[in-house]
């Protein structure tokens, strides 16, 4: 298993995994979207991905968005999407992705990564349970929907 940063070049490997992604949740597939969308990303630095490579295959990624907290006056990070291919699951990619995320967090002097999952992705909300990440419990979260 590797672990590295991606950049501008492998957005032909980032293409079918954010494909993938969206329509875990529910989205129509649409590699031109994922691919506008990864290099708006990319070429703007408006995101740090991460992709996992297992025999030279890319199985997985993370994207993590800046952002910052007012209350410690200090950058945080989001953990806005975690995939692994489904044949691929089971290898350790999920977990070395979030350490991969934390990694860089730390590195970047982050004061905390957050993310949220569907109220019914038992699967996810295991391996971040099982990873450290501790369930909020303190905040509702609200969405006001603009398009």
């Amino acid at each position: 298993m590797q672990i590295r940063q991606g950049t501008i070049a492998d957005i032909d490997d980032l293409v079918p995994l954010f494909d993938g992604y969206r329509t875990f949740y529910g989205k129509q597939p649409d590699e031109d979207l994922a691919r506008s969308f990864l290099l708006d990303r990319l070429q703007h630095l408006q995101s740090i991905i991460f992709i996992a490579f297992f025999e030279g295959q890319a199985i997985g990624f993370t994207q993590l968005f800046p952002s910052f907290s007012s209350g410690r006056a200090a950058r945080t990070l989001i953990l806005n999407d975690l995939y692994v291919a489904p044949e691929a699951r089971g290898k350790g990619a999920g977990k070395a992705l979030l350490a991969a995320a934390a990694d860089y967090g730390k590195a970047v002097g982050a004061v905390r990564l957050t993310l949220s999952t569907a109220q019914d992705n038992g699967a996810a909300q295991s391996l971040y349970e099982g990873t450290g990440w501790i369930r909020e419990t303190t905040f509702i979260s609200y969405n006001l929907p603009l398009a």
